[in-house]
């Protein structure tokens, strides 16, 4: 991969240790001195590049392929010309991640603002009664309040605020421009540039003069290892809590509602609006600008496709789709007898006079 500046080139790994922590094995034990330094998609990867394939529809890029080395599945290591080493994986993609991060590890965390790796700037504000383990690093004028408390490792990015008794766990990454109230945080949370917290959710009850506001007076709850995208906003519960479950992925700009529950392992892609009180189970994989209605309920490993409105519980280990959402498949016959019924009619009627 052409470098750029942001990222340094690892200074070099060698193919049989690489494999290794990949839990992959070598094609070829002549190759296992190959030195890897960089990660690729294929029609880019140079020398000391790796890349990885996950069909035969790579066969043609396969032929010009200048890599140092590939990732695929036994059934494909045919596929690669015999001067290229193979590293063979029975998950390419998830190999071809783990080796990414192996190489660029400062990659996975956001972008830091300070070198240090223990220091409090002097322009960050904390207050006395905050509790900091060793390790912390607070960044330029970041604010940590009252009674807050920030576990081993973590770092708390340029201008962000941790609010009063908040308590974020050991190892996290709290990027610049974030805001984080009335929160419990775990450990080896990620939270991108720009997110807010435990702001109020949106609550109120019609009244004589007009809308009377609900005291939110929930909290947020984010377990371990969960990752938020920038500019995502989740909204404090208003008598219950709003919980992220552990390992959960959320992509940016996506809105959570007050005591929305989002199950573990999800992946929530951007620009998703999940109303109040909306439960979401384990292993959810939710598309793009898709909006769910309140007070209902998602089961666990449910898909629901890019731009769906869901409007009722969708049971577990489906696939959905559509406005309102219904089973994929059932959903994609209409589009298709749609289209067919939109171009008959074109064809039929001919111009008009």
């Amino acid at each position: 991969m052409e470098q750029n500046g942001f990222f340094p080139p690892h200074e070099g790994v060698k193919l049989v240790e690489l494999a290794q922590f990949l839990g992959a094995e070598l094609g070829d034990f002549a190759h296992a001195d190959v030195i890897i330094r960089s990660v690729s998609p294929i029609a880019r990867a140079r020398e000391g590049d790796i890349c990885y394939i996950l069909s035969r529809r790579n066969r043609d890029e396969l032929l010009s392929c200048e890599a140092s080395a590939v990732i695929c599945d036994k059934a494909l290591a045919e596929l690669v010309p015999p001067h290229i080493p193979v590293v063979i994986s029975s998950n390419p993609h998830a190999a071809f991640a783990m080796a990414g991060g192996y190489l660029y590890p400062a990659a996975l965390k956001p972008v830091t603002f300070s070198s240090g790796e223990t220091e409090i700037a002097q322009s960050a504000i904390i207050d006395p009664t905050a509790r900091l383990e060793k390790g912390v690093i607070v960044e330029p004028m970041a604010i940590i309040g009252p009674g807050a408390e920030i576990g081993e490792g973590t770092r708390i990015g340029a201008q962000s605020i941790i609010g009063p008794n908040v308590k974020i766990g050991r190892n996290g990454s709290i990027a610049t421009g974030v805001s984080i109230l009335c929160a419990l945080i775990g450990n080896g949370v990620i939270i991108h540039n720009g997110v807010r917290i435990g702001q109020d959710g949106f609550g109120y009850a019609p009244g004589p003069r007009g809308m009377i506001k609900i005291v939110q007076i929930g909290r947020v709850i984010i377990q371990d290892n969960v990752e938020i995208g920038a500019n995502t906003t989740i909204d404090r519960g208003a008598m219950d809590d709003t919980v992220i479950g552990e390992g959960t992925k959320i992509d940016n700009q996506v809105q959570v509602g007050h005591n929305v529950r989002i199950g573990r392992h999800c992946a929530i892609v951007s620009q998703v609006g999940l109303a109040g009180s909306t439960i979401v189970g384990d292993g959810v994989q939710i598309g793009g600008q898709v909006g769910l209605k309140g007070h209902i309920t998602i089961g666990d490993g449910v898909q629901i496709a890019a731009k769906s409105g869901v409007m009722t519980d969708l049971p577990a280990g489906g696939r959905y789709g559509g406005i309102p959402a219904r089973p994929l498949n059932e959903y994609l016959k209409e589009v298709a007898q749609l289209m067919v019924k939109s171009g008959a009619r074109g064809k039929k009627g001919g111009k008009n006079d």
